[in-house]
């Protein structure tokens, strides 16, 4: 049973796109045959079938040169919300439910999760999936182990379509996705989001952002400023770009929506953020678990492979071959090491992206997209 706290599926305004590509295989692993065959379907352009070797070009941004090209086998660029849909089907979700609480039975078998609703639901195990401001994290960890990690990090996301002779000026330099370092200190992407119909430009819709370095001072300074002030400022960024972030910027309206945010992470292997699970009883998984920086486009692909391991170690004990307390722990420590050590990794890429002293150093452009091998000791 899935808790869901919106009201729907489709209850959040705003979709964006992801980049699905080691972490196929466990997904592929954790659906039945005839969902993993829609795959196409949920993919930013569903008339583009997806390459078995493919690239990910990184741009001087400034200069429009080529920095670097990072091969990648299958990248799977998706939909959120068309993903969501297809993972939905089957799957018994209960909407409007936010958990306030969590209790234990004395026998050590159950977990009771207190909605704020009224209702109670008790089973063998409460997992956590609740994002990167997790609910879940802070009943197991306290408010302020629990809070996310605030980067002194921001970015600013549009999605915008435009003329059709301006569409296909757009696509032109790359049909899905590009990256771009700017010298003057600004981290961007440039990609498609939605080609339903690949005949018609005027009706693709695009995703782009512009990151950039800013003290916690300045986000604090800054929190309440408008959309158009957001705009604003994300315009004055692209002046100092190549096409196609100055042209897809400069077109925009004066009142297009944007959505800021501040970079954050959390690292479940830091001190002070290893939890009780309560014999087996509670845990947590993707962005809950170990919330990421996404310039270097992991946080998916462990995501996956945290339900992939999770549902091994629910089979292992189902079936008796250990007790719940050991598969518990056995999925944790796998978990944080993997995925806890691509934290740090993904947090110093983005530090280095945004540095153009370190930027030929940062683990995207020596590492690519490849999963990080260095895990931790678990």
């Amino acid at each position: 049973m899935v808790l869901e706290k919106h009201e729907s599926l489709d209850a959040q305004s705003r979709d964006w796109n992801m980049g699905l590509h080691w972490g196929a295989e466990s997904l592929k692993s954790l659906i039945p045959g005839e969902l993993w065959a829609q795959i196409q379907s949920v993919q930013v352009d569903p008339s583009e079938p997806t390459a078995e070797h493919d690239s990910l070009n990184f741009l001087n941004a400034q200069s429009g040169e080529t920095l670097a090209t990072i091969p990648v086998q299958y990248f799977y660029r998706l939909r959120r919300y068309k993903l969501r849909h297809l993972l939905a089907q089957g799957v018994d979700i209960q909407y409007g439910k936010t958990m306030q609480a969590i209790e234990y039975s004395d026998n050590g078998q159950h977990a009771t999760a207190l909605c704020d609703d009224g209702r109670s639901i008790t089973a063998r195990l409460v997992v956590g999936t609740d994002g990167a401001r997790s609910t879940t994290r802070q009943l197991l960890l306290g408010s302020s182990a629990g809070r996310i990690h605030t980067l002194p990090y921001c970015a600013t996301f549009v999605q915008a379509s435009y003329t059709a002779e301006q569409a296909r000026f757009l696509r032109k330099f790359h049909p899905l996705y590009l990256a771009g370092i700017n010298p003057a200190g600004y981290f961007s992407f440039f990609g498609l989001h939605n080609a339903e119909d690949p005949g018609r430009p005027e009706s693709w819709t695009f995703f782009f952002y512009i990151s950039w370095h800013s003290t916690l001072e300045e986000q604090e300074r800054t929190a309440q400023w408008t959309n158009a002030k957001r705009l604003q400022q994300v315009k004055e960024f692209a002046k100092t770009f190549v096409d196609p972030w100055k042209s897809a910027f400069e077109w925009l309206e004066d009142d297009h929506q944007v959505w800021y945010m501040n970079l954050t992470d959390f690292d479940p292997g830091s001190r002070d953020h290893r939890w009780d699970n309560y014999g087996g009883r509670v845990t947590l998984a993707g962005d809950a678990a170990h919330a990421m920086t996404y310039q270097r486009g992991q946080g998916l692909n462990h995501s996956v492979t945290d339900a992939a391991r999770l549902v091994e170690s629910i089979g292992d004990f189902v079936r008796g071959r250990v007790s719940q307390s050991e598969a518990i722990a056995k999925y944790e420590s796998e978990m944080i090491s993997r995925a806890g050590g691509e934290v740090c990794l993904s947090s110093t890429n983005t530090e280095m992206l945004h540095n153009w002293e370190k930027v030929l150093s940062s683990p995207v452009l020596n590492s690519g997209l490849r999963r990080n091998k260095a895990d931790r000791a678990g």
